[in-house]
């Protein structure tokens, strides 16, 4: 009887000992996992008084839950689903693993099961201790039997219930990674000392996984999750599905080039798996990982086209930098400017800082216990040591600062001379419309012209800068033609975006030729946010540019008459009569070219140069690439709220102010040989409408009054300054004013 008890208690039923769900396998009958212990005496024993029974079946469900938990370790530690990593390759072996697992209806394999799998193994070995040790106490000496197990088990009945109630969870949800972590962390808090340091084993058991992945993902940048368990995945491709053949994968893999995975694994690689993000990790912290683990990916493979710069301009970037604020964690000195290899990963990241990281991590690792805040601290430190080298790269090594002025000289006009003279060797090209077929090579002869004219050679940034007229999609007219047409077209689209034009030549577009490493701070979302300002800001200058050419034109040719009636002593022909009559039309111009200039200068001066100032600051104060990234965005999103281009009322106004200005500088022109002053006349009523109503918007108290534009009231000043705007909004609220008619 002794025997056949301590048997039982090893999980080895008998006799007088048996297993019912054995009983039902036997009979062919399905028994699923059972919440209540299977171990019972035989029914037919008669010569146990039934309060050794009750005793003896509440010892043998210690043997149910051991036999349970040992099967449960035994089969999450098997180890025959790892095949050679050397003799099959990785595509194949995760197709052939999710082919057996689809096949088999088998649960996949878990490291962290495994893990869990150890610490329970850890706790039936001193459970099967426990037993052999009374064995040994019975066998040397005359004991009560029963009184003497359940003396010596007596703690176990606090373990074994709620240890079976996990495996249960786990196994019936098929609980794996950071969902396994939440398991045993809720579970964690309890009242029961004995218990709760069990599970603290557990939980500690599973941290190890999780600390080696993070190791692997921090220290080498290297995702170790062959079953898909850490909180970091790669993101999924839609080419690369599993219906796609391993041929067709290998072959995409090999037409992917080290640089184009770099960036693709930076932007989109690699995201937040919620699912499997333990809730005592915040979703702060698992970014902070994101990015420590792509950022080490960066520095560890750097692109091979990147060579390390050691001209003359890098060398003072390099000292300037220095004499600013110095470095975090290395001193640069001047051996290492004069290096002349190809950047490396040891270079980008010197081993001693991987090896810091892995101190840092290994200490988390040893602790008996996971404390927030020694793992915030040390995420924290590893992201800003990786922040801090990728700062390096960026800001220091691909000169950061110098492709920031290009884009400011190219994208927001800061070469105002290049674009003056762009525009003026282009105008008589743009006052046709431009051609599907040729339309942006016939545009490339005066980029070029302008940039022989303007550009010097010491300019190294230009030659990443081209031109660009891509298709546009409304109709395209003469910019001189059909202006009686352009003008019912104008009035019938007034809901039309800024984004959209009558004029082909507004799409004029910049591109920009970024290389690695800063193709990982300019996106294409970054670059498509200058497009936009550029292309409004080169609508402004040719707008401002048309109205002073048109009135130096009409001042020339009445020059010219002027100078012919002189000579011939004649009286005053008809066109300057007629030239006459137009005169008070000089007066729209001029409020034209005074609305345009300002609204010029606030954009340039109060809007672009502040930020720009701001910007300077931020990249002086930072050593973390993460806050350069959002200073810029910060730079990009002030430009565009500040030049109104996200406020839809506010940037068709101008649109068609624009617009009015452009047809009104062509109509003045062509007066000579097409005198229409009622068109003329028609314009400037539309224009002190459309400029009243901006005014009268720019001026509102949710405008003027708000943070987003800190400059506004100083243009509206400029603007009104002699409180003209002010009367003549005033008097079209209250009456529209009939305008005289003009002199014939």
């Amino acid at each position: 009887m002794l025997h056949e008890l301590l048997l039982a208690l090893l999980g080895f039923t008998g006799d007088l000992i048996v297993d019912e769900r054995e009983q039902l396998k036997t009979l062919g009958l399905d028994s699923p996992l059972s919440d209540e212990s299977t171990f019972k005496l035989a029914p037919d024993i008669s010569f146990i008084q039934p309060s050794e029974r009750d005793l003896i079946e509440r010892l043998i469900k210690l043997g149910f839950y051991y036999r349970e938990l040992d099967r449960f370790a035994n089969k999450s530690r098997n180890l025959s689903w790892i095949r050679s990593v050397t003799t099959v390759h990785p595509l194949e072996r995760a197709d052939e693993l999710s082919k057996q697992t689809s096949s088999s209806g088998e649960k996949k394999p878990s490291v962290y099961r495994r893990a869990i799998a150890n610490g329970i193994v850890e706790i039936l070995s001193v459970y099967r201790s426990a037993v052999l040790h009374i064995e040994q106490q019975l066998l040397a000496e005359t004991r009560p039997i029963l009184a003497t197990v359940t003396q010596g088990l007596n703690k176990f009945f606090l373990l074994f219930p709620p240890l079976y109630e996990v495996v249960l969870e786990i196994e019936r949800d098929d609980i794996r990674g950071g969902q396994l972590l939440n398991v045993l962390n809720k579970r964690c808090h309890c009242g029961v000392p004995e218990l709760r340091a069990c599970l603290q084993r557990l939980l500690w058991h599973g941290h190890q996984v999780m600390y080696n992945q993070l190791a692997a993902w921090m220290v080498y940048g290297i995702l170790q999750d062959p079953h898909e368990e850490f909180f970091i995945k790669r993101q999924e491709d839609g080419d690369l599905d599993h219906r796609s053949s391993q041929e067709e994968i290998s072959e995409k893999l090999a037409r992917t080039s080290v640089h184009e995975t770099s960036l693709t694994d930076w932007h989109s690689g690699f995201h937040i798996s919620l699912d499997m993000l333990p809730d005592h990790i915040p979703m702060r912290l698992g970014e902070s990982v994101l990015f420590a683990g792509k950022a080490i990916r960066v520095l560890r493979n750097p692109s091979p086209a990147f060579q390390f710069q050691k001209d003359k301009s890098f060398q003072q970037t390099m000292r300037g930098s220095q004499r600013i604020r110095g470095f975090m964690h290395s001193d640069f000195s001047e051996k290492e400017t004069e290096l002349d290899a190809d950047l490396t990963g040891e270079e980008l990241l010197p081993q001693s800082e991987a090896d810091k990281i892995e101190a840092m991590l290994k200490d988390l690792k040893e602790s008996s216990e996971f404390h927030k805040r020694s793992f915030e601290c040390t995420v924290d430190s590893v992201r800003a040591i990786a922040a801090s080298h990728l700062w390096q790269l960026v800001v220091v090594r691909a000169d950061l600062n110098g492709h920031l002025k290009a884009l400011k000289d190219y994208f927001l006009l800061e070469k105002g001379d290049f674009f003056q003279c762009f525009l003026e060797e282009s105008r008589q090209l743009m006052r046709f419309p431009p051609r599907q077929s040729t339309g942006e090579a016939d545009l490339m002869v005066p980029f070029q012209l302008a940039a022989t004219k303007t550009i010097g050679e010491e300019d190294k940034y230009f030659s990443r800068v081209s031109l660009r007229l891509p298709s546009f999609g409304v109709t395209v007219r003469s910019s001189q033609a059909d202006l009686a047409r352009s003008k019912l077209a104008l009035t019938g689209k007034a809901n039309l975006t800024s984004d959209t034009s009558v004029d082909g030549w507004d799409a004029i577009a910049l591109e920009y030729s970024v290389d690695w490493p800063m193709q990982l701070f300019f996106t294409q979302e970054v670059l498509s946010k200058y497009l936009k300002v550029f292309q409004y800001l080169i609508r402004l200058k040719r707008t401002q540019m048309e109205l002073e050419k048109s009135w130096a034109s009409v001042m020339h040719q009445d020059h010219m008459d002027f100078a012919q009636h002189r000579k011939d002593g004649t009286k005053e022909s008809i066109s300057q009569q007629r030239r006459q009559g137009i005169r008070p039309m000089w007066r729209v111009r001029e409020h034209m070219a005074f609305l345009i200039r300002n609204l010029q200068f606030y954009i340039q001066v109060d809007v672009i140069e502040s930020q720009w100032k701001v910007l300077q600051t931020h990249i002086e104060d930072s050593q973390d690439f993460t806050e350069l990234v959002g200073f810029h965005q910060e730079y990009l999103s002030a430009l565009i709220s500040q030049s109104f281009l996200d406020i839809g009322a506010v940037s068709r106004i101008l649109d068609s102010i624009m617009k009015l200005c452009l047809q009104f500088c062509w109509n003045i022109e062509n007066h000579e040989s097409n005198p229409n002053t009622s068109e003329l006349e028609n314009i400037s009523e539309e224009f002190n409408q459309k400029s009243n109503s901006l005014y009268t918007i720019l001026r509102s108290s949710k405008l003027a009054g708000s943070q987003r534009a800190p400059f506004l009231r100083r243009f509206l000043l400029r603007l009104n300054f002699n409180s003209f705007y002010e009367a003549t909004t005033r008097g079209l609220l209250n009456v529209v004013r009939q305008r005289p008619a003009l002199p014939l």
